[in-house]
């Protein structure tokens, strides 16, 4: 059984609409947001610009580099800066230490899931049910496409790809992954640009 953490308030019922099962695969690709730089590009100003008030956030090389056991002080001060502005903001990994995510997490002071299977959409639920918000208020920010993406777009949520971020002796590794889920993505159909875009998948 996999190990997860998640609190789901006791009044809360939330309708979810999630996207049609014909829906294409280049529209299940398709970030509804796609930042030219890691997520410490993602401003104040932008989230309110979208009008969201929920941010699920992927971790490894979205937050931190894979390994890393602790949060930076410019990711940090993002997410005292993020707080001014969302109601809630959730941690959703596919990894399985508590003793590393679960870390990461207490030391933003934010709640979190572990083991979501992502594209499986079944965590990303259980965080929007917490924080009690309409599911298209909600944005699923990560650096995939495959996971990230995919599972925020199968629950209906506001989607951002972010640049992921990496040690630098961990990018040779790192970066040929994403540019195969980037390559895949173009073949079924879906616009991947570096820069900073809002795309219109309906």
């Amino acid at each position: 059984m996999l190990n997860y953490k998640f609190i789901i308030p006791n009044s809360s019922f939330i309708i979810f609409t999630p996207r049609p099962l014909n829906m294409t695969w280049n529209k299940l690709l398709q970030p509804d947001l796609i930042l030219e730089g890691s997520i410490l590009t993602l401003t104040p100003d932008i989230i309110q610009q979208y009008q969201i008030e929920g941010l699920v956030l992927d971790v490894d090389e979205t937050l931190v580099p894979m390994k890393s056991t602790e949060a930076s002080a410019a990711l940090r001060l993002w997410v005292e800066q993020t707080r001014l502005v969302v109601q809630h903001l959730w941690l959703v990994s596919n990894n399985l230490s508590d003793t590393r995510i679960g870390g990461i997490a207490r030391s933003l002071d934010l709640p979190y899931i572990l083991g979501a299977v992502k594209p499986s959409r079944r965590k990303l639920r259980q965080a929007v049910q917490a924080m009690n918000l309409p599911v298209e208020q909600v944005a699923m920010v990560g650096d995939r496409l495959f996971t990230d993406v995919l599972a925020g777009n199968r629950l209906g949520m506001f989607t951002i790809l972010v640049e992921p971020i990496v040690d630098p002796g961990e990018a040779i590794r790192s970066y040929p992954v994403r540019s195969i889920e980037v390559l895949l993505s173009q073949v079924l159909g879906a616009s991947i640009a570096p820069k900073s875009a809002k795309i219109n998948k309906h």
